[in-house]
């Protein structure tokens, strides 16, 4: 599976996710500051999955006929020491998500 991390998360969380995930930043892509829809549209062409911490990003778009999912991490905040504890979630939710679903982990 292929996943581009949001600018808005911690590096770290890519090594974190490998093997079993191959993890891009937005940052390494060059998409730095991209709006929302249209990050969506370029990720969908390379990408199976959107991890973010904008909750907004489901709202500004309709990705059900898409080709990627969007998994929004919840935290206190998007250090790594508040998103480690979910990322065994995390790994778990990207093996079972879908085309097109938006699925929320974490409080």
């Amino acid at each position: 599976m292929r996943v581009l991390l949001d600018e808005n998360l911690p590096r770290q969380l890519k090594r974190r996710l490998a093997p079993a995930v191959e993890a891009q930043t937005v940052q390494e892509r060059g998409w730095s500051g991209k709006e929302n829809s249209e990050l969506l549209q370029l990720a969908e062409v390379e990408f199976d999955a959107l991890l973010t911490m904008d909750r907004g990003v489901e709202f500004q778009q309709d990705i059900r006929d898409m080709s990627l999912s969007v998994l929004v991490i919840r935290a206190p905040s998007n250090r790594f020491a508040d998103l480690e504890p979910l990322l065994p979630e995390v790994g778990e939710t990207l093996k079972a998500i879908q085309p097109g679903q938006v699925i929320r982990v974490g409080a």
